[in-house]
């Protein structure tokens, strides 16, 4: 699986969990998910940090927001 395959798995297996209401679980299951390629190994350090800061501030508090978070990255 080329990196932008991977990436897009990572989002989708996220939205189920933000189409579920679980927002928490999905930034959760995004950064496991992210850390098990090679290529996308970096957003775990460097965008995950953020989307955490983000749902903790309430930033991401609906699930539209946490939608856009996780699609709107590369």
């Amino acid at each position: 699986m080329n990196r932008q395959e991977h990436l897009q798995w990572c989002k989708d297996r996220a939205l189920e969990y933000v189409d579920a209401g679980d927002l928490e679980q999905a930034l959760a299951s995004l950064t496991s998910d992210l850390g098990k390629h090679p290529e996308t190994q970096h957003h775990v350090r460097d965008t995950c940090p953020l989307g955490m800061q983000l749902l903790m501030a309430g930033h991401l508090s609906t699930p539209q927001e946490m939608r856009e978070w996780i699609t709107g990255f590369n």
